[in-house]
């Protein structure tokens, strides 16, 4: 499908959510707003959910001890099918499936923590567990399914069937107004034709959530629209089981539709609410991946204490040489602070007292960028071991310690469940929708004169209110949050800067206005300042949180008060507040306008003479592959687990 920007530009807008219905604590800090009273105290998980989480966890520990055999899956490129049905017997498949329906009813808080720990032991593992859960077939029919779909599939998808989240095709990412894939209304049901790329489970999926493109006709609205498909319909075919740089073991296809027969009964909401669905199932789905960046940098700071004692160098350990421990401690402080982002988001998402879409996109962003730079930090630790492979190792004769591994594995969360750079623009979107709510028709070239003249009295007013509130606050306050001790003055430099963050914002909307949305390096800079001080304040509420417990099982530390974790969140806020300034220097001196240039000479293709000298190992073939609709001329992959 060919589509304009502003096309692609309107699908995208009437997919998110419009409307704030509850408080969010990221939105209030891109505004300007430090509302710590919606994040402290923090929020407490009840009893019963605590131990029905803390039963299964010890379940589960014990099957990934006895059952996954990581470096097999690494060896083989798959998952054995003995794992799964394991996983299917000790529930693992129900983790976010109601009791009602056969699930375990775990609350978002042990659902993340099981990922972390399954993830732990095989990253495939987790990815099957996490794709099958967070974004197939359970959470959007908890959301917005009918209680017969619910009946019917729920139940499957707690012990029995593994499920698919489709909505990538060859030539769509995330520009979903050119969607390609089609369900064509026949009678009381739906014909699908099409091909999806990237389809995580959907080699051994039972059950696919499937994005098709109804078209509009006489009694039906048409657009996106989102379907439960059965995995061994008729017309279905795994065309390839597709191989990554890392997460070797996991489930992913190409599938082909064609003319598969869908019932009505199987959509999900009404038709054209397709995107919609998906995105908001991605509201919590997202905090599923941080969540298993905070488990990978659990293992890395565990490898790196134990590396940097054993390894000597000049006469002492290696930790002790400050070019190293500076490393460990970034990984040590690091990991602290993402957990306190995701178990903080975690059980807002379980209270459903805020609205935590901004902050649920926040965790992704910030988790996967850190846990990539924790996982390349501890290869770095390691040396010449952390570039050779755990069999390796072990074949040689030392520990086999799967460091390369990581970073192979890590490496796809910059992409996938939003890329790194479709996160910025979409976090930016949001923290600026209070200022397109109410100037947006100022800087819309297709507005009218009378509607550019209603915007400015309704702008004019709700400036007037919001900027004087700008230029003072508790930051500058000594003796602001004291409560917090030692943290306290991290917490006034986050609410200082959030108040600069705002006027950097309006700023930037004053000088650029409606091209702001072009300026993709200003605002990827914005979201990442924001991402910092909600991982900041995450971190101080956590530490005060573990102080009021004393709880030092838990990570409060050796001595009175939970030194350690005061440590560990001052540490933390100290690095982040390093980085903030040098993002803020960034917002306004940078190469952006340069880098434009050099990129139109690049597509002018004045620069092909530097290309010369080397040779293309590329195979032949089309940039990208061809998804014509028709039958498969290619053998099916399919593998269902039984």
């Amino acid at each position: 499908m060919t589509v304009t920007e502003r096309e692609a530009r309107e699908v995208a807008e009437a997919a998110r959510e419009q409307d704030w219905r509850k408080p969010s604590f990221a939105k209030e800090l891109f505004l300007g707003r430090f509302r710590l009273d919606l994040i402290h105290p923090h929020p407490e998980a009840e009893a019963e959910s605590v131990r029905r989480g803390e039963k299964f966890l010890a379940t589960l520990r014990d099957f990934c001890m006895s059952s996954i055999d990581g470096p097999l899956i690494e060896r083989e490129s798959r998952i054995p099918d003995e794992v799964m049905r394991g996983l299917k017997e000790i529930g693992a498949l129900g983790m976010k499936v109601g009791t009602e329906y056969g699930g375990l009813g775990l609350s978002q808080v042990y659902y993340n923590k099981a990922l972390a720990l399954v993830s732990s032991a095989s990253p495939a593992v987790g990815a099957l567990l996490s794709a099958h859960q967070s974004i197939g077939v359970p959470q959007p029919l908890k959301l917005f399914g009918t209680q017969e779909q619910r009946d019917a599939f729920l139940p499957r998808c707690a012990s029995t069937d593994i499920s698919a989240f489709l909505l990538t095709e060859p030539d769509v990412g995330s520009d979903p107004a050119r969607l390609a894939t089609s369900a064509v209304p026949d009678g009381e049901d739906y014909l699908l034709d099409g091909v999806k790329l990237w389809t995580t489970n959907g080699v051994v999926a039972d059950l696919l959530v499937v994005m098709a493109r109804v078209p509009a006709g006489e009694g039906h609205r048409g657009g996106v629209s989102a379907f439960v498909v059965e995995g061994d319909s008729p017309g279905i075919t795994v065309e390839n089981r597709n191989a990554f740089m890392g997460l070797r073991g996991l489930e992913n296809g190409v599938t082909r539709f064609h003319q598969v027969r869908v019932p009505a009964a199987n959509r999900i909401g009404p038709e054209g609410a397709g995107l919609k669905i998906a995105l908001t199932t991605l509201n919590t789905g997202r905090l599923s991946l941080p969540a298993t960046c905070v488990g990978s940098g659990k293992w890395c700071l565990k490898i790196a204490r134990e590396w940097t004692e054993a390894r000597v160098q000049w006469g002492k350990p290696v930790a002790k040489h400050e070019a190293v421990g500076g490393k460990m401690s970034f990984i040590a402080a690091t990991t602290f602070a993402l957990e306190a982002v995701v178990d903080l988001s975690s059980q807002m998402a379980d209270e459903e007292r805020n609205d935590i879409r901004i902050e649920a996109a926040l965790a992704k962003l910030f988790g996967s960028e850190m846990a990539w730079r924790m996982a390349d930090e501890l290869v770095q630790i390691r040396g010449g071991r952390g570039f050779e492979t755990a069999e390796s190792l072990a074949a040689r004769g030392e520990r086999g310690v799967p460091a390369e591994q990581l970073l192979r594995d890590l490496r796809i969360n910059r992409i996938f469940e939003g890329s790194t750079e479709i996160m910025h623009l979409l976090i930016a979107r949001e923290a600026v929708d209070a200022h397109l709510s109410v100037a947006g028709d100022l800087i819309d070239p297709e507005k009218s004169v009378s509607d550019k003249g209603k915007a400015a009295v309704a702008a004019g007013g709700f400036y007037a209110r919001w900027l004087p509130r700008l230029v003072a606050g508790p930051g500058q306050l000594p003796g602001a949050y004291t409560e917090f001790d030692t943290l306290a003055p991290h917490l006034r430099y986050v609410e200082r800067t959030a108040r600069k963050l705002a006027r950097s914002t309006f700023y930037a909307m004053s000088r650029w206005q409606g091209k702001l949305e072009t300026k993709q390096g200003f605002l990827a800079r914005i979201v990442d300042i924001g991402a910092e001080l909600f991982a900041m304040s995450a971190a101080c509420v956590r530490a005060d949180k573990l102080r009021a417990e004393g709880d030092w099982a838990a990570g409060a530390g050796e001595g009175p008060g939970g030194q350690a974790a005061y440590q560990l969140a001052d540490a933390f806020c100290r690095q982040s507040r390093i980085r903030v300034e040098e993002l803020f220097g960034r917002l306004w001196h940078n190469t952006d306008d340069l880098d434009r240039s050099v990129v139109r000479g690049i597509l002018a293709g004045s620069y092909t003479w530097l290309e010369e000298g080397v040779i293309d190992a590329s195979t032949e073939g089309p940039w990208i592959a061809d998804a014509t609709p028709g039958p498969s001329t290619r053998e099916n992959v399919h593998r269902p687990i039984r």
